[in-house]
């Protein structure tokens, strides 16, 4: 038995065998492990993407509604000057 482990380690291409299918098994877990880190990364990119879409339609949604409220605001200001100003003329006639 150490007759066979004497002659691999002695077998210059066994060594030089050994040292690249290890070097290719790391190779292959880091590239394993970038792909799963690159994935990881790109699924939290949509995410945060889908995030921002869904505040961009939320903020458009309130400004719509804002946009209708001040246009509800200044009609009634517009009533209310209306009142004020025909009050103001029933003032100066009784006067």
């Amino acid at each position: 038995m150490n007759d066979s482990v004497s002659t691999l380690a002695a077998d210059p291409a066994g060594v030089w065998a050994a040292a690249l299918g290890t070097g290719g098994v790391f190779v292959l877990l880091i590239v394993v492990v970038w792909q799963v880190a690159a994935t990881w990364r790109a699924r939290m990119l949509a995410t945060r993407e889908d995030e921002y879409r869904r505040l961009a339609a939320k903020y458009a949604e309130l400004l719509e509604d804002n946009t209708e409220i001040l246009r509800r605001y200044t009609d009634e200001l517009a009533a209310t000057r209306r009142s004020v100003s025909s009050v103001e003329r029933m003032m100066r006639e009784v006067d």
